[in-house]
């Protein structure tokens, strides 16, 4: 069962991307370095449910 998901900067506060992840495989939260267009840097965006 896959679920979408948003990643949110740990900086600024944005959900700058969407994608989707295995619930059932993948239990623990999803981090990962990304662009920040705001900051224009790469900064950490971490995963937060999405209104679906």
């Amino acid at each position: 069962m896959r679920v979408k998901i948003g990643l949110k900067c740990t900086e600024c506060g944005d959900i700058n991307y969407t994608t989707t992840k295995n619930s059932k495989t993948h239990s623990e939260k999803f981090e990962v370095r990304k662009y920040s267009p705001r900051l224009k840097k790469h900064t950490i965006h971490k995963e937060v449910k999405l209104k679906s």
